[in-house]
């Protein structure tokens, strides 16, 4: 049943006083979060946390994807002192586990992959210990490109599924989910010791049976670790959310999807790609 009101379960209270040192901070090194370009529900908690999702080569986005809230105006030239503000951010904060992901950038010859390992080799260099996920975008099924980042080691590459494969054409039109399901394939193929992640939204008008499809295919390719979120439309302007998805369904979807194999599954409402990543780390090592 479609139920367009938003229920309870999705209403939270935030302290933005507590966040303001994070944006702060992150507003004097010149770097952009996928927490606030995105408009995520778990900004405010994870910036009180002080950990943050950051988003490199830009703000301006060159897909057309219908969910998201990142802007899609012309793109800007990659910053060469961003890998070093991140290591210093990262440094700052405390952090142990990063997660860096990026707008995608079918501009650039190599999709900005040789920035991503940039990015991954300063934040290693200077600071010991911190492990690396990063959230990357099909490069257009670049293999180069995908190797610029494999070789580079990070711990974790998630590339988000987001949807079951009908709703492609509304909801990612300029992907397919052939050569995101090929990408996570090839990371195992290339160094089966990175874990592998993705994520899919829930509301935009799926079936039951083609979210278990999607599950089997993510195993089929080896995927360790998958989140489950509810999908909320950034705007009117945007794919409009179908239903709202009860917390019961999400747990039953963690469950199914740990009975299939999947090493660590978050699935909530306000769960997104990034969302307690570190604690989810910490239970793979």
């Amino acid at each position: 049943m479609t139920t367009t009101k938003k229920p309870d379960w999705l209403k939270i209270k935030i302290n933005v006083a507590k966040s303001m040192e994070v944006t702060e901070m992150l507003r004097s090194l010149g770097l952009n979060t996928v927490c606030e370009e995105a408009n995520c529900p778990n900004k405010v908690e994870c910036f009180t946390k002080k950990t943050a999702t950051f988003m490199i080569l830009g703000s301006n986005c060159t897909r057309n994807c219908t969910f998201c809230n990142v802007e899609k105006h012309e793109t800007t030239a990659v910053d060469p002192e961003e890998p070093a503000n991140i290591a210093e951010a990262i440094e700052k904060m405390g952090m142990k586990h990063v997660v860096i992901t990026s707008v995608t950038r079918d501009d650039l010859e190599d999709g900005g992959s040789n920035h991503f390992a940039d990015v991954i080799r300063t934040i290693k260099d200077r600071n010991k210990g911190v492990t690396v996920e990063v959230l990357i975008p099909d490069f257009q099924g670049d293999h180069q490109a995908l190797l610029n980042v494999i070789e580079a080691r990070p711990e974790i590459i998630n590339h988000n599924i987001e949807t079951v494969p009908r709703l492609y054409p509304e909801v990612r039109p300029m992907a397919t989910y052939e050569r995101s399901l090929e990408l996570l394939s090839n990371v195992k193929k290339e160094n089966s010791k990175i874990i592998t992640k993705s994520g899919i939204m829930l509301g935009l008008g799926e079936t039951y049976d083609e979210v278990m499809e999607v599950f089997e295919d993510l195993r089929k390719v080896n995927c360790d670790v998958l989140t489950i979120g509810q999908y909320l439309a950034p705007s009117k302007e945007h794919h409009e959310v179908v239903e709202y998805v009860h917390p019961d369904k999400f747990e039953e979807y963690k469950e199914k999807a740990l009975s299939m194999g999947f090493k660590y599954v978050a699935s909530a409402p306000f769960v997104r790609s990034s969302y307690n990543a570190f604690e989810a780390m910490d239970t793979l090592k």
